[in-house]
């Protein structure tokens, strides 16, 4: 009978830890894998990153998860225009939150927010030289909205294309925090 007790207590330990484990996962932090080379060389292809799945405090800088079902760009009287859109989860880089206007010297290679240049030490691989012909810079990303870029501006699709344009905030599955695999480059993401 005491056996019997035990497991049963052991049963119900387990049966609790998994619910908690799922309601953990569900609401607070996810695991993703990044697939491609856009966010090269912060992240690679393959490497595994938990993100934060609470993100009430956006701001430039940070690296979240994003659901592309939309794509958001601007009509010719500057009304949002929103058509499909890949339809992948992908990582990317925020460049610009809504309210703030983006322009970039495609010459120069230099992203400027605010009428400010922004340090970007993070780009290891090339400044921002390809235009993908989403917009007519300079523009004001709409409240709700944030324009997003990968590390690696050459090879990324992003906010540049109208394939993807402005990203609703509410498409933000995560912020990327901590890096878990591989394991020699576990860490911190930031």
């Amino acid at each position: 009978m005491e056996r019997l007790r035990k497991f049963a207590d052991f049963l119900e330990i387990l049966i609790i830890s998994f619910f908690v484990m799922l309601m953990i996962s569900t609401y607070i932090f996810r695991i993703f894998t990044v697939n491609g080379d856009s966010m090269r060389d912060t992240l690679k292809s393959g490497d595994k990153v938990i993100a934060w799945n609470i993100c009430n405090n956006l701001k430039q800088g940070d690296i979240v998860v994003i659901r592309a079902d939309k794509s958001v760009t601007l009509n010719d009287d500057n009304s949002l225009e929103i058509k499909d859109g890949i339809n992948e989860t992908i990582v990317k880089r925020i460049i610009a939150t809504g309210g703030q206007t983006i322009d970039i010297d495609f010459g120069s290679g230099a992203v400027y927010v605010n009428d400010k240049r922004i340090f970007e030490d993070y780009l290891k691989l090339g400044l921002t030289h390809k235009d993908e012909g989403a917009f007519d810079y300079p523009i004001k990303v709409p409240q709700g909205y944030v324009f997003v870029m990968g590390d690696y501006r050459s090879l990324s699709e992003d906010s540049r294309s109208a394939e993807i344009g402005f990203i609703p905030t509410e498409n933000i599955i995560g912020k990327v925090i901590f890096r878990i695999s591989p394991l020699n480059k576990i860490g911190k993401i930031g």
